[in-house]
C-alpha cells in the first residue's frame, strides 16, 4: 500500500470532519455509504460486531482500502453517530413555528432513532462533535426554542431537559424489551416477592399488587411501562412544566 500523501496525514485527535474525504473527484465509497454499512451491522448484531474488517466486507472492499477512507475506529463511530443525527432532522420548511410543537417533533424523532438503534444507548461516547448532521440538529433545536423569548442559557437548558427525558425514557424502554417477557420470570423469584409483600412492610407495593397473582401483577406493570402512549404523556408533562416557566419568566421581565 502506498504511503498516504502528507496532506492526508492527521493526528489521531483531529476530527474526521476537518479533513476532506480522499478521492474527492469520484470516490468509490462515500462516507454516507460507509456509515450506512456500519449502522446495518450494529442494528443486526450489536455495536460490538462493528469493525473495519466487517464494514469493508459489507461494502465488498478490502480492509486496507477502507482505511483510505476512514483511518480509525473512532472515525467510523463519528460517521455512524452523524448518520444517526440525520434521522433526527425535521425536513426543511416543516419545523413548526410554535416552540412547543417544534421541540416535541424533534423529541419524537430522537426516540424513533433510539428505537431503531438501541445499541447507541449503551455505547454512548463523547465522540467527535461537529459532524454536519449534528450541527444541523443543534441549529434546528435552537431554532425550535427561539420562540420562547428566553435568553440563550435558558434555551439551551430546555433543549438539554427534553434530551434528558428522551434518553432516559429510551434507555428504560430498551432495557425492558431486553429483559424478556413476564413468562421468563422464575417462579421462585415471584414466590419470594409474594412472601415479602405478606410481611406488611411494603404497603404501597402491596396496594399495587392487590387483586392478582404475582406474575399477573408484574405483567400489568410491564404493560404500563411499555404503553405506547406513555412517551407522549410524559413529554407533554415535561413541556407543560417548561411552558409554565416560560410564562413566569415573561411576566417577570421589566416592561420595554
Amino acid at each position: 500500500m502506498s504511503r498516504p500523501d502528507e496532506k492526508d496525514v492527521r493526528r489521531p485527535t483531529e476530527p474526521i470532519w476537518t479533513q476532506p474525504p480522499p478521492g474527492r473527484r469520484r470516490p468509490r465509497y462515500t462516507r454516507e455509504q460507509i456509515a450506512a454499512a456500519a449502522l446495518a451491522i450494529a442494528d443486526a448484531e450489536g455495536y460490538e460486531a462493528v469493525s473495519m474488517r466487517r464494514v469493508a466486507a459489507e461494502l465488498g472492499a478490502g480492509t486496507m482500502t477502507l482505511y483510505h477512507y476512514v483511518r480509525t475506529k473512532d472515525d467510523l463511530r463519528a460517521l455512524m453517530d452523524d448518520a444517526m443525527m440525520a434521522e433526527l432532522l425535521v425536513p426543511p420548511g416543516e419545523l413548526a413555528t410554535d416552540w412547543r410543537e417544534a421541540i416535541a417533533e424533534i423529541a419524537r424523532r430522537s426516540r424513533i432513532a433510539f428505537r431503531r438503534h438501541p445499541w447507541a444507548l449503551t455505547t454512548r461516547e463523547s465522540g467527535e462533535a461537529g459532524g454536519p448532521n449534528g450541527l444541523r440538529h443543534f441549529e434546528q433545536s435552537l431554532a425550535a426554542v427561539a420562540g420562547t423569548g428566553l435568553d440563550v442559557a435558558a434555551r439551551l437548558e430546555i433543549i438539554a431537559m427534553v434530551d434528558d427525558y428522551v434518553i432516559g425514557f429510551s434507555t428504560r424502554e430498551a432495557a425492558m424489551h431486553d429483559a424478556g417477557g413476564v413468562e421468563d420470570i422464575p417462579t421462585a423469584l415471584l414466590d419470594y416477592l409474594q412472601r415479602q409483600l405478606d410481611t406488611g412492610e411494603y404497603p404501597h407495593i402491596a396496594e399495587l399488587a392487590s387483586g392478582g397473582e404475582p406474575r399477573e401483577v408484574v405483567g400489568r406493570i410491564v404493560a404500563t411501562m411499555l404503553d405506547e402512549q406513555r412517551f407522549e404523556r410524559g413529554l407533554a408533562r415535561v413541556l407543560d412544566g417548561i411552558a409554565v416557566d416560560v410564562e413566569r419568566r415573561a411576566a417577570a421581565r421589566p416592561p420595554t
